[in-house]
């Protein structure tokens, strides 16, 4: 027989009053090195948001952390608690045990000893942890509190879209949470009545206490009521299912008549399960409660996987084109409403260049030809660097920006860029604290560039490529923003060049200026004859020691306590990236990875961001990944400044707002750009007052001028519209009409090769009015073909902005897409005999290839290609010739004008910019001719163009002979091959084709 045990708790060492008063000071230093600098990271973070005016969304954020966390650990805490106290409570008065060796009876004493530590520990322990995991949920918790309804419902229930968005992840967290606590608290439970007794095991069997029955059989049910009502919502998440993923998102035939009736069965037997456990209590009896959860367990097998399976293989499969047209149908519908790629945001012209090209028209396209874009931004930097650097410690950003100006009446496309602090171009002697942090404190001056032209053109001469071909500079910086000269003329015109917050500056490690205060005299570096004194009121004021000291543990630099430079009116400045303040004042928005400058009405210069709200969980949308989407050839050398999206899957995405900081102040503007998103609208509520409604922002005209349509957006949406152009559920389940973003042909490295071309901006004749238009364009091809079959253009002016046109080519009639346009424009014999020509001295590199819609049905290619000396350090890539393809025409010259009338395009009203320093030379008028030979002005052949096109074509296929006599050794067939090509250069140049 067992004994009753009667030992007492064993003996626990003591520490000396020395030893626990060094442990009392190792555990608050402890304590101080843990926390003391989170305390600082959180009074600084107060501080640079109340600087910011935006000390809101701190506290909103903070409070809803520590509520939800104080909340969350109470309960988690206190159920735990409960469980053990209960358990304890009701332990067995005489505790049998096996002997005086009984491990138990040691491990309980113990307990006993220190009853209240047990007791108390576990719980607190358990609820902080469960409270640190929860408080990362805020966001989850706001949105559930400040909801907005869509007004749209989903097509299989009939709920507002509102429930998927805010309400169902808020409950699948609430039911998550409760699963945790009462597995912890049924484990708590069982172990506190193991230790005392009220389970007991051995001899073969184990017995139960009738309070232990009770407890563990009542938390049991209590987890199965909670399994029937995850039964319940597991239905609306259907809705975003990914059993047909490779196919579409959403709910399948299979989920709607398989898996969702299978959740409602077991939701049943869950309750049934849950019944029997209660009734277990009374009747003293837990097998049936124990064969029923084995019963259902088997039920979630054959409901939840083999009955799904089943209808999967032996119904849907064989039948699949009608079993899931009408979730395919739900599927685009959804698509296009989520992504705002549906009838009312996108216009398709289809059979585009069925009919013939109208050349007149095409030569009349003014607003097209005129606005030719020769500058790549991702290749001109350096020419940026080597012209306007001005000193060691300033630059620009590898990939530069595109936006557009009014000039002599006419919108214009520039490259523009912000001449800013570069860190990595500072000296030995100049990366000291002070230099660093007080003195080189701010970029000068905004630069730009028209897109269409250079300075002056490059030589004729094909080895000649340093003459000519640089950009055409616009300055704005502190040398001349104060002349009256300028003031009156300059075609962009800043009032503070001064640049304290952009791309570059932020690459400082770590990113602060302190500005302002000093020894009484100007301190930072302004000019190579002047210093200046910030006069803004913004950053974080270091007005007292307390403060200095936040800032000394944050950077961990002394100086800031030591240095006489400062005192109590020196300014901290530090968050510099304009992308970076807008994420970090509005953490609930997803941000563009590319920003740009603008310069104001009040000649102000401004970060203009792109912030997105998005969901993952839109009933039946296609989820996408935003890292893949936007991920192309240009975001694969995304440089210093470049970012790329996070690897997360949406299925909603708004540009909701439109942010600006500006490069002064670093002040921070949110602005409503969609009124109509019910995502933004709730995060409105949620910070009330943090984002400026629409109506200031169309008070601001030359904002909403500057205006860019955003780059992820349009990647994200031509991703999509490779197959949600589709209307028919056939059709887009065959995938027999799906598109393909291409490649970017003129990609050469490792990197880049094979990965999509990325989108352009540029100024062209918009699609509706055929005036001069911002666009942001791309084309698409058949899928995994290079033909071509759709251009795709979204328009940035205020009067259009947002309306996509998508030009779609007859499936009867085949274009060249852009790697065929590009493959004979490289290889034309022109191009590579210059190359050749180049190659031992200078790189070679071809910009962006542009596809341009001209005139009625007309398509013109476009590439620059540039020259750059080998082995030489001050030099830049420069624009040596311009490429063109039209109707099967290739143009090759230092102008782009030039390179228009080889190929038959002689702009009649069109004013082609001319640079000065054009070169007179002429080159080789045609090398692919069309039919209907070289154009005059009014689009009608002239006799010697079509005799000259005659005897290009009798030299073309003469030295295809050559080179087939050639190939086979037919020595008869060389020589009157080469009869034949001496006959036709001689009649060439009789007609004055060699001049």
């Amino acid at each position: 027989m067992g004994q009753v045990g009667v030992r007492g708790p064993a003996g626990l060492p003591t520490l000396s009053r020395r030893s626990k008063i060094i442990i009392g000071i190792a555990v608050v230093l402890l304590v101080i090195l843990l926390v003391g600098p989170r305390v600082v990271g959180l009074v600084t973070d107060w501080l640079w948001f109340s600087d910011l005016g935006y000390s809101e969304v701190f506290s909103t954020i903070l409070w809803t952390r520590i509520l939800v966390f104080v909340i969350t650990a109470a309960i988690v805490g206190g159920i735990v608690f409960a469980a053990i106290a209960f358990a304890y409570r009701s332990r067995p008065v005489f505790v049998p045990t096996s002997g005086p060796g009984d491990p138990i009876a040691r491990y309980r004493a113990a307990v006993m000893g220190r009853i209240r530590w047990f007791a108390i520990i576990p719980p607190v322990l358990m609820g902080v942890l469960s409270g640190l995991v929860a408080q990362g949920a805020w966001s989850t918790v706001q949105t559930f509190l400040h909801s907005t309804d869509f007004g749209e419902t989903d097509p299989q229930f009939g709920i507002d879209i509102s429930f998927y968005a805010f309400k169902l992840p808020f409950i699948t967290f609430v039911l998550n949470f409760l699963f945790v606590i009462v597995v912890i608290a049924f484990v708590a439970s069982l172990i506190t009545h193991y230790v005392f007794g009220g389970i007991r095991l051995g001899g073969g069997s184990g017995s139960l206490t009738g309070s232990a029955r009770i407890q563990l059989a009542a938390l049991a049910g209590i987890f199965l009521l909670l399994k029937a009502t995850a039964y319940w919502f597991d239905r609306y998440s259907l809705l975003s299912s990914d059993r047909k993923q490779d196919i579409f998102s959403g709910a399948s035939y299979t989920d709607i008549n398989a898996v969702l009736p299978s959740k409602l069965i077991l939701m049943a037997i869950a309750v049934i399960c849950a019944l029997a456990f209660f009734a277990g209590v009374v009747l003293k009896d837990l097998r049936i409660p124990a064969i029923a959860t084995v019963l259902m367990l088997l039920a979630a097998l054959v409901m939840g996987v083999g009955w799904p399976l089943m209808m999967e293989q032996f119904s849907v499969k064989p039948n699949a084109a009608q079993k899931e047209a009408e979730y395919i149908s739900r599927n685009i519908a959804a698509t296009r409403q989520a992504y705002g790629i549906g009838p009312d945001k996108v216009t398709t012209n289809p059979d585009w260049t069925a009919d013939p090209v109208d050349q007149n028209a095409v030569n009349n396209d003014s607003a097209t030809l005129s606005n030719i874009r020769v500058l790549d931004p991702n290749i001109v930097a350096p020419a940026f660097i080597q012209i306007q650097q001005r000193q060691n410690f300033y630059g620009f950003p590898q990939q530069l920006a595109v936006d557009r100006y009014t000039v002599d009446g006419q919108p214009r496309d520039f490259v523009v860029a912000l001449r800013e602090l570069d860190p990595r171009g500072y000296r030995e002697n100049q990366q000291n604290w002070l230099n660093k942090h007080l003195v080189y404190t701010h970029g000068n001056g905004f630069v730009a560039a028209p897109a269409n032209t250079v300075a002056q053109a490059a030589s004729a001469d094909n080895e000649n490529f340093e003459g000519g071909g640089q950009p055409l500079f616009y300055v704005s910086d502190l040398s001349n923003y104060q002349s009256p000269e300028y003031k009156a003329n300059a075609p962009i015109k800043v009032s503070q060049p001064r640049v304290y917050f952009g791309e570059l500056i932020a690459k400082i490690n770590p990113d602060y200026a302190i500005v302002g205060g000093g020894a009484g005299q100007p301190r930072e570096y302004d000019t190579a004859d002047s210093r200046y004194t910030y006069r803004a009121d913004s950053g974080v004021q270091l007005s007292n020691w307390f403060v200095r000291g936040l800032y000394a543990v944050k950077y961990t630099e002394r100086n800031f306590l030591l240095s006489k430079e400062i005192n109590d009116q020196s300014r901290i400045l530090y968050n510099r990236d304009p992308r970076d303040r807008v994420k970090q004042v509005a953490p609930w928005l997803t941000v563009d990875t590319k920003t740009y400058p603008a310069v104001m009405a009040d000649g102000s210069i401004k970060w203009i961001v792109d912030g997105y709200t998005t969901l993952d969980n839109f009933p039946y949308s296609q989820k996408t990944s935003l890292q893949d989407a936007t991920d192309d050839a240009q975001s694969a050398n995304p440089g210093e400044t470049g970012r790329v999206q996070a690897d997360q899957s949406v299925s909603y995405v708004r540009n909701s707002v439109k942010a600006t900081v500006d490069a002064y102040t670093g002040k921070v503007t949110l602005y409503q750009f969609d009124d109509k998103d019910p995502v933004l609208k709730t995060w409105m509520k949620v910070f009330p007052g943090t984002v400026t409604p629409k109506s200031e922002l169309m008070k601001n005209p030359s904002l909403v001028a500057h205006l860019r349509y955003p780059e992820d957006l349009f990647k994200i949406q031509r991703n999509l519209l490779t197959r949600y152009h589709v209307s028919s559920p056939e059709t887009f389940f065959q995938a027999n009409d799906f598109w393909s973003v291409p490649a970017d042909p003129t990609s050469t490295s490792v990197q880049t090769n094979k990965l999509d071309q990325p989108p352009y901006y540029f100024v062209a004749a918009s699609p509706q009015t055929g005036q001069p238009s911002f666009q942001l364009t791309s084309v698409l091809t058949r899928l995994n073909r290079p033909i071509l079959a759709a251009y795709m253009t979204v328009s940035s002016d205020p009067s259009t902005y947002g309306r996509i046109t998508v030009n779609e080519l007859p499936p009867n009639i085949q274009r060249d897409g852009p790697e065929q346009a590009f493959n004979p424009m490289q290889t034309d014999s022109r191009v590579a005999d210059s190359r050749k020509s180049l190659e031992n001295n200078a790189n070679v590199t071809f910009g962006n290839l542009l596809t341009l819609p001209v005139g009625k049905n007309g398509l013109l290619y476009v590439v620059p290609m540039y020259a750059e000396a080998k082995g030489a350090d001050a030099t830049y890539p420069r624009l040596f010739r311009v490429i063109t393809r039209y109707e099967g025409r290739v143009g090759y010259a230092p102008t782009t004008a030039q390179a228009l009338q080889q190929v038959g395009i002689n702009p009649g009203s069109a004013d082609v910019p001319v640079p000065q320093g054009q070169p007179d030379a002429d080159t080789p008028a045609v090398t692919e001719p069309a039919q209907q030979g070289s154009a005059q002005p009014g689009g009608a052949p002239s006799t010697d163009d079509a005799k000259r096109d005659a005897a290009a074509r009798a030299i073309s296929s003469a030295i295809d002979k050559l080179r087939q006599a050639q190939s086979s050794g037919d020595f008869t067939a060389y020589g009157q091959a080469l009869d034949q090509l001496n006959k036709a250069v001689a009649q060439y140049e009789s007609l004055g084709g060699g001049n």
